[in-house]
This record gives C-alpha cells, structure tokens and sequence, in this order.
C-alpha cells in the first residue's frame, strides 16, 4: 500500500513537473514573437463579449491572459473597474500603452491563468479573449476563474473551436511539431461538451458560435505577419530544418486556400469561435 503511495506521488510530482515545464516554454512561445501585433487586429471581439455581457459601468472586471488588451480596453470604455492580467509582461506593457493613450484607468498585474492572485469572490464579471485557452492545466484554469468570480456573476469568453480557421491552424501545425503527449488541445475550449465538463459544476454554461475574419493583403502577407509576430506560428518554424519548413508553409497555404472566400487575391478567411457566458451559482 505504501508502494503505491509513494508510486502515486511520483506520478503526481512527475505530471505537475510536465505542466510546469510545458508552460514556461509557452510563455517563451509567446514572448519570442509580438502577439500585439496580430492581437490588435481581434479588438472586436473584446467588444462583443462586453455587449453580449451587457457590462454595466462600476463593475469589477478581471481580464485574464489579457494579452495586449483587446477586452481590457473593451470594458473600462464602459466604465468598469478593470484589472488586466497575463503571464508575459511585454504583452502587459502593449495594454497598459494602449489605455494610457486613450486615458482609460486600468491597474495592470503579471499573473498566471492557473494561481490568479486575488481573493474568492472578488469579481463581478471575469474575461478571456483567446487567453486562458492556452493554459496546460485546463481544469485548474476553469477553476481559478470560477474561484474569482462572484456568486451570481459572470464569466465570459472567446475561444477558437476545433473546427474553425485557427482550430486547423493548430492541427496544421501539430502535424509538424507534434504537442506534448498527454496535453489537452487549446482548441478544446471551443468545444461545448469541455466547457461544460470545466464549468457546469460552478455555474450555468452557454455558448454561441461567431466568427472572427481575418482580412491580409494575401495569404502570403498573412503567414509574413504570423511567422514573424505569432508565438506558436513563430516557434513551430524555428524548431524545423529548411526543407520541413517548406512543407509546413505549403500546408498552410493550403489551409488558407481551403477557407478563403476573397476571390480577388487578397485573403478573406472567416473563423468560427465560441462566445461563452458562464454564469456563476
């Protein structure tokens, strides 16, 4: 019995130690790019997770894995009081620009998806806009933000689904760089029947398709921009030789050519995401 104690500690340790590792290289993903670069271009998704909240000026709002800000900025323009978090500082420092020049007070703080430092119950309403679907400990995630939020509040989010753009991007690249084994898809958190399985138990969960589209100058402007500034995009073309580098590029021009609707050259590419509105028991 002791054995499998001790056997089961092990397992436990190793598993955390796995995750631990998984996430700083995460973070190194994302800082060896400049997400702000694309993340600018989503700002109307922060602005329709507020509405479709129906925020109401005075609450307290915390952005989780906020990135450069896009739902930050979204609801102190309705006059909430926001606290704007994400794991990489740089991005962090892109947001705090952002408001200063618009004159928005926001109190921004370094904070990692899965320990939030802040009380239970603290929250009225808890966001992430294609954030805290990155995080390698998923359930621990979900948790953190229930955790935070108040009884009765609200937390809402946008997630990439499976079988949307950005999902098949994703599939694309782990093609090429296969993901940890053992290690949850991001993509996962586009998908109802997880989202009920990380939340149900804390609240009521719904969640609406919409779709964000990406509009380039063309596909090749497109994959310029997300190679050189987009964390995962960036990292999985660095750990590759030359000549995989040229499959990896095909398959997404490919993936581009399989959803683009332009038809003029330029690059048109809708992409399904799941709005979601966890209500908090």
């Amino acid at each position: 019995m002791q054995n499998d104690s001790v056997s089961s500690l092990h397992l436990t340790t190793s598993a955390e130690t796995d995750l631990a590792a998984l996430k700083a290289r995460q973070q190194g993903a994302w800082a060896s790019g400049d997400y702000a670069v694309v993340g600018t271009t989503l700002q109307i998704v922060g602005e329709s997770l507020c509405e479709t909240l129906d925020l109401r000026a005075g609450q307290s709002v915390l952005d989780v894995a906020a990135g450069n800000g896009n739902a930050t900025l979204a609801a102190a323009r309705r006059w909430c009081e926001v606290t704007s978090t994400d794991y990489v500082p740089a991005l962090l420092a892109k947001g705090k620009a952002r408001a200063e020049a618009e004159g928005l007070s926001i109190t921004f703080q370094p904070a990692d998806a899965e320990a939030l430092p802040f009380k239970d119950d603290q929250f009225d309403v808890v966001l992430s806009t294609f954030g805290v679907m990155f995080t390698p400990n998923q359930d621990l995630a979900a948790s953190e933000m229930l955790r935070v939020c108040k009884p009765g509040g609200t937390i809402g989010m946008a997630n990439w689904t499976p079988a949307g753009f950005i999902g098949q991007l994703f599939k694309t690249i782990g093609k090429h760089t296969p993901p940890p084994a053992g290690v949850r898809s991001p993509s996962l958190w586009g998908n109802e029947a997880r989202l009920e399985e990380m939340f149900s138990a804390g609240g009521t969960v719904e969640a609406i398709p919409r779709s964000f589209v990406f509009r380039y100058r063309s596909p090749t402007h497109w994959l310029d921009v997300f190679r050189t500034w987009y964390g995962p995009v960036h990292k999985a073309f660095a750990a590759l030789p030359d000549a995989q580098q040229a499959n990896l590029e095909r398959d997404l021009f490919d993936l581009i050519e399989r959803f683009n609707r332009s038809g003029d050259g330029t690059m048109v590419v809708p992409s399904e995401y799941l709005e979601v509105v966890v209500k908090k028991r």
